[in-house]
């Protein structure tokens, strides 16, 4: 019988050197962190001054703001005579299209401009991604072409095109504008994140006799979530703060949306820029709630389709 060497190393010896190894390792990756972390928050503060620098502005006086720098309102706080809420009074409810008016006249544009391509372009991805006809490829990269064409080549037609039906000044022109120019996208992204799915679950509802239909709304919609709530955040955010589409087929008047009425709150000779302040705010609010809100679904629609599965 061949006797066995005590010096022969054992298996457990590699894994005695990983875990004598493991706290230094531990040790640099927290020191990255912090450093990671404390520089994020520098960049992170720097970038937030000009916004801290306009809503503290927003509260104040135009007497005071014409007077100092807002630094020197937070410096004395409990100076009360340079605050004021007349600012977000007179955007919010004065004037003869009050922000508060054009606030849901905004909402009233995103929702259906954000619902109307996502629907759609839901129903594209899913017959480029699954379903076998002649010419798909083809069309697929026409779609993906319109990316490169901006949108301002088709403002003038659609101008044309919308005074002849008496669209113009109208939701539905906004509606539509916006819908015809998000949806190259959302087909880009929905169907390169549909085609990572697994295959085996559609083959399944195939055996078992579902139809397209079902097995969109069923298994492809379920699964589709991230990347349906990302472009649906991109969408919200880009028709919420247009002002050329919306100045162009909305205009002035009573269905003017935040930005028109922020646009026209400075007077030609620079007068109201204390109101510009307030309805700054204002139009911001709805992007600040919606990012917060969604942000996980961002980030896993952003993400989602590193790994396939």
């Amino acid at each position: 019988m061949t006797d066995i060497s005590l010096d022969t190393p054992t298996p457990s010896t590699p894994r005695r050197a990983a875990r004598k190894r493991a706290p230094q390792q531990g040790a640099m990756q927290s020191r990255a962190g912090w450093f990671v972390k404390v520089t994020m928050g520098f960049m992170c503060l720097v970038w937030l001054i000009p916004t801290i620098g306009l809503l503290v502005t927003s509260f104040r006086q135009p007497e005071a703001t014409n007077t100092n720098g807002w630094w020197t309102a937070i410096a004395s706080p409990l100076k009360a005579t340079q605050w004021t809420l007349q600012n977000y009074h007179d955007v919010l409810f004065a004037g003869q299209t009050p922000m508060g008016v054009s606030f849901v006249n905004s909402l009233a544009v995103a929702l259906p401009a954000t619902i109307i391509p996502i629907m759609i372009a839901a129903f594209a991805a899913y017959s480029f991604t699954f379903m076998q006809f002649k010419g798909r490829d083809t069309l697929f990269i026409v779609v993906v072409g319109l990316l490169v064409v901006p949108n301002q080549v088709a403002l003038v037609p659609l101008l044309q095109f919308y005074g002849d039906i008496g669209l113009n000044g109208t939701f539905p022109a906004v509606w539509l504008a916006h819908a015809g120019f998000g949806m190259p996208l959302a087909i880009y992204i929905l169907r390169n994140y549909m085609a990572t799915l697994p295959m085996s679950v559609i083959e399944s509802a195939k055996i078992d006799g579902a139809s397209h239909f079902v097995t969109f709304w069923r298994l492809i919609v379920p699964m589709s979530v991230p990347a349906l709530a990302s472009f649906a955040i991109f969408q919200f955010l880009w028709v919420w703060n247009d002002l050329l589409v919306a100045l162009l087929f909305l205009g002035q008047g009573d269905n003017m949306v935040v930005t028109v009425n922020l646009a026209g709150l400075l007077g030609a000779q620079g007068q109201g820029w204390q109101l510009l302040t307030a309805g700054a705010f204002v139009s911001m609010a709805v992007p600040l709630l919606v990012f917060v809100s969604l942000q996980r679904y961002f980030i896993r629609g952003m993400t989602s389709g590193a790994v396939k599965g």
